[in-house]
């Protein structure tokens, strides 16, 4: 899926996306309303839990599983495993807007890791959430866990305790009730709890770490790796623990690559980048600017004889044309970019006043188009009938 130059490209349409898994799991515990012919076929259920590992990218899994006899055994199983799209940006936030919500960003409006408020005229971070909007306007949608437990299944959500209550979660993931968990072998404990309480019920884990290492370390590292054996041992674990009538969905938000720290151009320290750009949202493989009035086709213009072949630079409206965003609501169409620059090639452009140290120090980096970025992985273990 990895695409080069400065032309248009769309995403693979035939591909299914993330915003369609929650839906179709939905869907097989018996909430209507919610699929469409084209979602993938799910036997019926009367549990289910759906695990999503952060930045466990497709490719990334591919990769290494041989470090992961568990997840292997799904991936070799044709009726387990699918690899899906996570849509775009392929960024934790999108991501979560587009699992939670069933839609994609051009309706859920959570359009990256950094996002432009027309409403304030600033640029907010849609993980932390600080000194953003009032979450439930800036996504008002119904979430598909809100549609779950107004038919009956009792909806858990199980993660890290500032999760709870955050501006991301009550944006994109509200509905049911959170419970906290550190360690991924207590949130597992929690999962299987809160699925043997129920005699119907819908379980999401969530666990960051993957991505956490990745970033800190590169998805090439050792210490990625022995995260990935950690994970695969208590997916196994919980995939042992569950009661025969309950299904399991494992999937993640994005995948990652690794960019070297040398590959990264500074707006801010750059005249020329900087020429004519208002603000910076986005990330740093999917450059998002709002530039001055009149200045977009300048814009345009040097960022695609700078970035050249690493880069793909679109107008909003051809990006929106070629159906990245999927369909884009007159409310969300000003959040996204004037120009968009997502990074196809080994490089990433970052912004040192808005990135802190820390952030600009990560390897991996991930928010592209590229097939390492947005393919990611769908495995199915069934509900077996009692």
């Amino acid at each position: 899926m990895a695409h080069h130059g400065n032309q248009p490209a769309t995403l693979l349409p035939a591909t299914p996306r993330l915003d369609r898994l929650l839906p179709t799991v939905a869907t097989s515990l018996g909430v209507p309303g919610l699929t469409r012919g084209t979602d993938r076929a799910l036997g019926p259920a009367r549990r289910t839990v759906v695990v999503l590992v952060d930045g466990l990218g497709a490719q990334l899994l591919a990769r290494r599983s041989g470090h992961a006899p568990f997840l292997r055994s799904l991936l070799q199983d044709p009726e387990a495993a699918a690899t899906i799209d996570c849509g775009f940006p392929s960024t934790t936030a999108t991501s979560m807007g587009s699992f939670g919500t069933g839609s994609l960003a051009g309706s859920h409006g959570l359009v990256g890791y950094e996002a432009y408020d027309p409403g304030t005229d600033t640029v907010f971070n849609e993980l932390s959430w600080e000194d953003g909007p009032a979450p439930r306007l800036w996504q008002p949608a119904p979430t598909v866990f809100e549609a779950a437990g107004e038919h009956g299944v009792a909806v858990t959500r199980i993660g890290p305790g500032f999760f709870d209550g955050s501006g991301l979660t009550e944006a994109a993931l509200r509905g049911g009730r959170f419970i906290a968990a550190k360690s991924l072998a207590a949130r597992v404990d929690a999962t299987v709890t809160a699925v043997r309480a129920q005699p119907r019920s819908l379980v999401y884990l969530y666990w960051g770490d993957v991505d956490k290492i990745g970033h800190v370390h590169g998805c090439d590292s050792h210490e990625w790796v022995a995260e990935l054996e950690e994970v695969d041992a208590q997916l196994a674990r919980l995939a042992n623990l569950l009661p025969p009538d309950t299904s399991l969905h494992i999937t993640a938000d994005h995948g990652m690559v690794d960019v070297s720290l040398d590959a990264r151009p500074d707006i801010a320290e750059d005249a020329e980048l900087d020429a004519g750009v208002r603000h910076v949202s986005g990330e740093p493989r999917c450059v998002q600017l709002h530039v001055q009035p009149g200045a977009l086709d300048d814009v345009l213009a040097t960022w695609r004889a700078r970035l050249g072949e690493d880069a793909v630079v679109l107008t909003r409206e051809e990006a929106v044309s070629a159906g990245w965003f999927g369909a884009v609501s007159d409310t969300v169409r000003p959040r996204i970019g004037d120009v968009i620059a997502v990074m196809t090639g080994p490089i990433a452009v970052q912004d040192s006043r808005r990135h802190r140290p820390e952030l600009r120090a990560l390897i991996g980096v991930h928010g592209s188009i590229t097939a390492d970025e947005v393919a990611i992985p769908w495995l199915t273990l069934s509900a077996r009938e009692q």
